[in-house]
């Protein structure tokens, strides 16, 4: 069994009282008694072994007991930036690529993004948090507030001192290919900034990027790549990118 607790809590250590969607998921789910051992991380990157201490209705106690290494995560500060997805399609770039190892995601909004108003943060946050329960993971990755897809390099661009971005552009209309775009991050001053810059992996949403925001993105620094021959479903491009990227930059 594996929960997530915010760290202000963990800090209390002992007859820490579950949240009450906590408390039911261990009750009826897992059917935990008192004195079952359970794994609390802090979705910082630390993880705690613990037992539950008390039941009382429909509460939950739990005691922590010492701090438990591990080594789940990986070592490279991979942010998604997807073009906001229709429905359940978001949904699932969030629970999918949370389980690849993301550290970000940032939605975007496009010129042809449908969706622009969208009250969905608060659910894909708790996607985010129930996959990194369910994957081992110890760390969340950041659900950013949706931007404008020119207001992102704004951003970007005053917090790193106009610095050039490091990262890629998937297009459906071409680019080069995902080894020799990895070949290029590698190449600029590679291994730090690999290790400590946040590399960028733009998708967009359904109807893909237009023309004018590739130019933008390659102005900014972001490589253009294809992922092949076919086009791929928006929500299969991000699984697909993440994994292959996660891939070839680790090995």
């Amino acid at each position: 069994m594996r929960i997530y607790i915010p760290p202000e809590d963990i800090q209390q250590k002992e007859k820490i009282k579950l949240s009450s969607d906590k408390s039911h998921h261990l009750i009826t789910v897992f059917r935990c008694k008192q004195g079952n051992a359970i794994t609390v991380i802090d979705g910082k990157g630390k993880a705690y072994e613990a037992e539950v201490s008390r039941i009382v209705k429909k509460d939950v106690f739990i005691n922590i007991i010492r701090e438990v290494s591990t080594d789940v995560e990986s070592p490279l500060n991979l942010v998604i930036c997807q073009g906001i997805l229709r429905g359940e399609k978001m949904d699932i770039v969030v629970q999918k690529t949370t389980e690849l190892g993301i550290k970000g995601i940032i939605p975007i909004i496009t010129e042809r993004t449908v969706i622009r108003d969208t009250r969905r943060l608060k659910r894909w946050r708790k996607i985010a948090e129930e996959s990194v329960e369910q994957c081992g993971r110890t760390i969340i990755p950041v659900i950013h507030e949706p931007v404008y897809f020119e207001d992102f390099f704004k951003c970007q661009q005053s917090s790193v001192m106009d610095q050039k971005l490091n990262g890629l552009i998937f297009w459906e209309e071409g680019g080069l290919s995902l080894r020799e775009t990895i070949r290029r991050i590698r190449s600029q001053d590679a291994e730090y900034r690999i290790q400590n810059s946040p590399i960028y992996i733009l998708i967009g949403p359904e109807g893909g990027f237009a023309s004018g925001e590739v130019k933008i993105a390659e102005e900014n620094g972001l490589i253009r790549t294809t992922l092949g021959r076919r086009v791929l479903r928006a929500e299969t491009a991000a699984i697909v990118s993440v994994a292959l990227v996660q891939f070839l930059l680790e090995n």
